[in-house]
């Protein structure tokens, strides 16, 4: 299995049951019986955290961070190296910050990107990106 690195996209899609729910679903399912890792940052956990607190609730973001403990994700913290690499995809394309870090992380790690954010479209030349339907 190739490594992944999901960004909020893909998180919030599974968590709220949204178009590219069931694939991300399919991929953390994969990951978890062979035993690896996927990865996000710790940028974007803060983006999937403020997102459901916003739009969904208290409620949402506790029943959500009791599933986010028992998922096959590794979160990484912003280092200089990955905050460099976000500074220039932010500086080079249209992308949100937080988008940038799941890029360079993506790239740090020679992984495929799993989004549905179609502001990556821009990246495609960049990393490898696994696109959501």
């Amino acid at each position: 299995m190739a490594a992944f690195v999901l960004d909020s996209h893909a998180l919030l899609a599974f968590f709220r049951g949204e178009e590219g729910a069931v694939a991300v679903k399919d991929l953390l399912h994969k990951a978890a019986g062979l035993d690896r890792l996927l990865h996000m940052t710790e940028v974007n956990y803060a983006e999937v955290k403020y997102t459901l607190l916003k739009k969904d609730g208290a409620e949402a973001w506790v029943q959500a961070a009791d599933i986010l403990d028992s998922l096959p994700i590794e979160f990484h913290p912003v280092m200089r190296g990955l905050a460099a690499t976000a500074a220039d995809f932010k500086a080079r394309f249209k992308i949100s910050l937080a988008d940038a870090f799941a890029a360079a992380l993506a790239k740090e790690k020679k992984a495929e990107l799993v989004t549905g954010d179609r502001e990556f479209k821009a990246l495609e030349k960049e990393i490898k990106i696994v696109w959501l339907k």
